[in-house]
């Protein structure tokens, strides 16, 4: 009685999973089975063409591509059913995925059904590799990339194909009487370049990638680094105390930190300011007429040939190791528009400094 009760129940799980499985290959990412199935594929397909490997397991290699192009055909099916359901038949019937899964399909079965040889029609299989493409998570950022660059792209392109061409002809000029067989006429020496070029590019265009990656990353961490560094200096800087998180990351963005030595000379009297300072960490000291200030952790200098007065008042130097903020004269005028209650704390301490000086 108790099989009895298990049997009926079996076949609803079994339903179900089913459906789930069918669900999942509809969608438009690439299931665990699919990935499986892709790398089953392309190892069988490797051992097809390995006359020993193929002779001592050609039974199983055989089921092997049966298996996986047997998979292939039943997503490719669902998918196409789920298209057609949706409304979407058209649409993903000549999209670049639904014609790949097409390809993965049918170019198998047609080739053997049009007489091919089976070992060279299983090499269609490799039409299974593209299924991956899609997943691949930085491609559609690279696709953007190459998208926005297209112009500066196709212009080295016209001049790589000029330069190959002049090449050409460079070599076919040269090396027609020595090499007849191969520099015999100009498409002939093209054809050469392309053919030792195309390996060379291909090679150094994936290095490069690779390059462009991991410097890209290497900056970005660099960027994100410094970016917390300041955040966390600006932070410490009483003059910020008052400001959100938001303002402080407004700020850190626009200053930059400066580390000196002691007896450094940061202003000298008489130059163009461009710039003031905040002094995160350390000490400097303005060399006024008759007498030295001593500005400490905190304070900040140089506001005022921001504010009128382009020329510098003082001279200012580090008295021990110090760590400075520089906020340039573009950043100082948009961070005034943007918080007025710095720019009024500002105009005050530069009026007040002034009216000390005099």
């Amino acid at each position: 009685m108790i099989d009895g009760l298990r049997l009926p129940m079996s076949k609803p799980r079994v339903l179900l999973d089913l459906a789930q499985f069918a669900a999942a290959t509809a969608g438009r990412n690439m299931t665990k089975a699919a990935y499986v199935a892709v790398l089953t594929g392309v190892v069988m397909m490797v051992l097809l063409t390995v006359d020993p490997a193929y002779e001592a397991a050609h039974r199983w290699v055989d089921a092997g591509l049966w298996g996986c192009l047997a998979f292939f055909v039943f997503e490719w099916v669902v998918r196409l059913r789920h298209a057609v359901l949706t409304q979407r038949g058209w649409t993903y019937a000549l999209s670049g995925r639904g014609l790949v899964d097409a390809g993965g399909a049918l170019a198998i079965p047609l080739a053997l059904v049009l007489g091919a040889d089976p070992r060279s029609a299983w090499l269609l299989g490799i039409f299974w590799m593209l299924k991956v493409v899609p997943g691949i998570p930085g491609l559609r950022q690279l696709r953007r990339v190459l998208v926005q660059e297209s112009g500066p792209l196709f212009s080295v392109l016209v001049i790589f194909l000029m330069v190959l061409f002049l090449a050409s002809v460079s070599v076919y000029f040269l090396e027609r009487d020595v090499q007849p067989a191969t520099f015999g006429s100009v498409p002939a020496a093209l054809w050469w370049a392309i053919a030792t070029l195309i390996v060379m590019i291909c090679g150094l265009g994936v290095f490069g990638l690779w390059t462009g990656i991991l410097a890209t990353g290497f900056a970005a961490e660099t960027r994100r680094d410094n970016f917390l560094k300041t955040w966390e200096s600006v932070s410490k800087v009483p003059f910020f105390a008052a400001l959100g998180p938001a303002a402080i990351a407004d700020v850190t963005h626009m200053l930059r930190t400066m580390d000196l030595p002691a007896r450094t000379m940061i202003i000298r009297k008489g130059q163009t300011g461009d710039c003031m300072y905040f002094i995160a960490a350390g000490e400097v000291e303005v060399d006024l007429p008759g007498k030295k200030v001593a500005l400490g952790e905190g304070a900040f200098f140089g506001e005022m040939a921001l504010l009128g007065n382009n020329l510098r008042s003082a001279n200012i130097t580090t008295t021990r190791v110090s760590k400075l903020l520089v906020l340039d004269l573009v950043d100082f005028r948009l961070l005034m528009a943007r918080h007025p209650d710095l720019a009024e704390t500002i105009d005050v301490e530069a009026k007040r400094r002034a009216l000390e000086n005099k």
